[in-house]
């Protein structure tokens, strides 16, 4: 069941679900070309599917087992007929994949410290999604009546569920102001001194020369503690007003928060169509026009940045063409100039055709975690990532988004993002390490990506 309703300003409306589990707001918070253009609210879900360390727990049943499969079988049961020219996440499966998924894809090493045991998959599975398209400035509720399965009673609970949401909606009013900061810079710890960031980056700049890889992305964690009265909603209030992008998320679920302001789309499916918009190669911007045009340049011109951002997009096609038509992965953009609030990005594009037999679970399967936060060749660049990052990543670098029942995906890379959880709160930053790279510059790098996260808990 569909149903048109008067469009208002997504962020307002979320708002009032922000503190309940399973509550999952997608936001495009800057309308860029080919992406950016919808948003989505998706709040009391019928099933939460959260998985850590070989054991998924769906609602109050635990299963030991690959959550991929898991997942799978899951998504499965809801099938979705396609509506056309409206919101694409029309219901279905949505929330976070955390980096160490990745153990039940490949053969990894061991993992490092871990004491802020964030979930490796937390997933709600929603049959009352809100989608707003911020173009046209529209919005419609879509109610698929799952998880019943006899035709009249899923007609019965749509129309209920649609009820529902519209009595809850008229409590919407505009938000107050934000908070002052959250903590002071001084309370920020890094998993890294400066001095070992300079000797990690130094060691895989070894590890290249050795001929194991060819680049490797490292980064470093900064924690904090959040006052026990704060508001993890109000700190993705103003992550996103420092920092828009297209694929802002806010996720609270699993006793985990995510307030995500990422400009990176890791995979989009649809009707089999795929889309990857792999980032490699960042410049600070600068207050000065002249400035940041130098910047730009300077960026566009890096010999250093382009060789990145062309070894990812080869491991992308790589991985695409394990799950790709013969013949149809294509790269109609490489290392175009994307510019953003704090930095300049340089930005490609590859394409494919999904095999018709092939799922969007086949999808991620296959790609996941994805190579511009990890490294190339990838599973070598993950084994030098433990060994060299002292904690375990987390929600980072993994990847947030939807899985519709109807078969159609988009999801985003975690970056630029807060996962909080008992009031921590932590961000962590990264830059890709090739053999030319100046370990100082690296370093710099990484401050540069951090500054909306540091704005956003302290200014």
């Amino acid at each position: 069941m569909i149903l048109e309703i008067s469009y208002h300003n997504p962020l307002d409306l979320f708002a009032l679900f922000a503190t309940e589990n399973g509550a999952i707001f997608l936001e495009s918070v800057e309308l860029r070309a080919n992406c950016g253009r919808y948003s989505f609210i998706a709040i009391d879900p019928f099933l939460l599917l959260t998985s850590k360390n070989g054991e998924t727990q769906l609602n109050e049943k635990k299963i030991i087992g690959n959550p991929f499969d898991l997942l799978a079988q899951e998504i499965a049961k809801y099938p979705l007929e396609r509506q056309e020219n409206l919101p694409p996440f029309q219901g279905g499966a949505a929330g976070f994949f955390g980096y160490e998924l990745a153990k039940y894809l490949e053969k990894l090493p061991a993992e490092k410290k871990d004491e802020l045991q964030f979930p490796e998959m937390a997933v709600g599975f929603y049959d009352l999604v809100i989608g707003f398209d911020e173009l046209e400035k529209r919005a419609w509720i879509f109610s698929s009546g799952y998880p019943e399965q006899e035709k009249k009673s899923r007609e019965d609970r749509a129309k209920l569920r649609i009820d529902w949401f519209l009595n809850r909606i008229i409590q919407a009013t505009e938000l107050p102001a934000l908070a002052n900061n959250f903590c002071e810079e001084k309370n920020i710890q890094s998993n890294f001194t400066c001095a070992n960031y300079l000797q990690a980056v130094q060691r895989v700049i070894d590890y290249i020369l050795q001929g194991d890889i060819f680049e490797a992305n490292i980064s470093q964690r900064f924690q904090a503690t959040l006052p026990l009265d704060s508001a993890p909603f109000d700190l993705y209030r103003k992550l996103r007003s420092l920092n828009a992008a297209p694929f802002a998320a806010f996720i609270n679920m699993a006793e985990t928060v995510i307030a995500s302001a990422s400009p990176e789309r890791f995979l989009r499916l649809m009707q089999n169509n795929i889309e990857a918009r792999p980032i490699k190669g960042t410049r600070p911007r600068s207050v000065d026009r002249d400035e940041d045009q130098r910047l730009a340049q300077e960026l566009l011109a890096s010999e250093k940045d382009h060789a990145e951002n062309v070894m990812i997009v080869d491991l992308m096609r790589n991985d695409l063409s394990r799950v790709c038509a013969a013949h149809t992965v294509k790269v109609p953009q490489l290392c175009g100039l994307e510019s953003y609030a704090t930095v300049h990005h340089l930005v490609s594009v590859v394409v494919g055709q999904l095999q018709d037999n092939l799922t969007a679970i086949d999808l991620l399967r296959a790609t996941f975690p994805g190579g511009s936060i990890t490294g190339a060749p990838k599973i070598r660049a993950m084994e030098i990532i433990n060994a060299i990052e002292p904690t375990v990543r987390g929600p980072y670098c993994g990847s947030i988004g939807y899985i519709g029942f109807n078969g159609d995906m988009d999801c985003s890379i975690t970056i630029r993002t807060f996962a909080i959880k008992n009031n921590v709160v932590t961000y962590q930053v990264g830059g890709a390490v090739v053999v030319d790279s100046d370990p100082a510059d690296e370093y710099a790098e990484t401050l540069t990506k951090a500054q909306a996260m540091l704005k956003a808990l302290t200014v």
